[in-house]
């Protein structure tokens, strides 16, 4: 590991646990996405890698969607949290039992208004009944349904099962956005030289209606983005 790696990956560490702290004693969900936002931002302007947007006009302003994103990366949810923040839309991540207990992001993933995913839980009841609280209070929900960070060759993994439930209970209607660049590529691009910027392509998707039962909701997102 080079010097530059270290000293980018200590700076992360103590970026994370410092709005990790500053999160848990925040209770407003709006602050949440602000500070949630202004921790993205710091972080990527410190590894020079920027965010472009595409196919913003399809998009209502301040909507409340179901979110779901390609994830090949540990970057995607502030690239995302970047791009959404231009058009009004905050959410709240669903994030899963590993990430809670993590030594870098554990602090962070606690306190930043996120969703508890325990795979191993025999009952889901509590995490609807999140889910519902936070649909409530006006935020989108925000999901990989992936399940996890795609490190295979192949552009997109098989969705998990899930989402599409989520969409249907909170009827909420379902964004696609797909993150077209190497976002990881990008990063290790970084920790190597961040002197040169890097840039990160995220696309905006058609609308997918919660209510639509002809495809599944990954038949759905690869015919939006022509992923074989």
């Amino acid at each position: 590991m080079s010097f530059n790696q270290i000293k980018q990956a200590i700076y992360a560490l103590y970026l994370t646990n410092k709005f990790g702290f500053r999160l848990r004693h925040i209770h407003d969900s709006a602050e949440m996405s602000r500070l949630r936002l202004e921790y993205a931002e710091t972080l990527m302007q410190r590894l020079n890698i920027a965010v472009e947007v595409e196919n913003t006009e399809k998009l209502e302003k301040g909507g409340q969607y179901l979110m779901v994103s390609n994830h090949r990366s540990i970057i995607d949810p502030l690239i995302i949290e970047i791009a959404l923040q231009h058009m009004g839309v905050h959410g709240s991540w669903i994030a899963k039992k590993e990430l809670y207990n993590s030594f870098f992001f554990g602090m962070f993933t606690r306190n930043a208004g996120t969703v508890l995913l325990d795979r191993e839980a025999k009952q889901m009841g509590s995490f609807f009944k999140e889910i519902k609280a936070s649909v409530a209070e006006g935020n989108s929900i925000f999901v990989f349904p992936e399940g996890t960070r795609n490190k295979t060759d192949q552009p997109l993994a098989e969705f998990k099962d899930g989402s599409q439930i989520i969409a249907m209970k909170n009827r909420l209607p379902i964004l696609p956005v797909y993150i077209k660049s190497n976002a990881n590529e990008a990063l290790m691009n970084s920790l190597k030289n961040n002197a040169k910027g890097q840039k990160v392509v995220i696309e905006i998707g058609d609308i997918i209606d919660y209510r639509d039962r002809s495809r599944t909701l990954e038949e759905a997102y690869r015919q939006t983005f022509n992923i074989g």
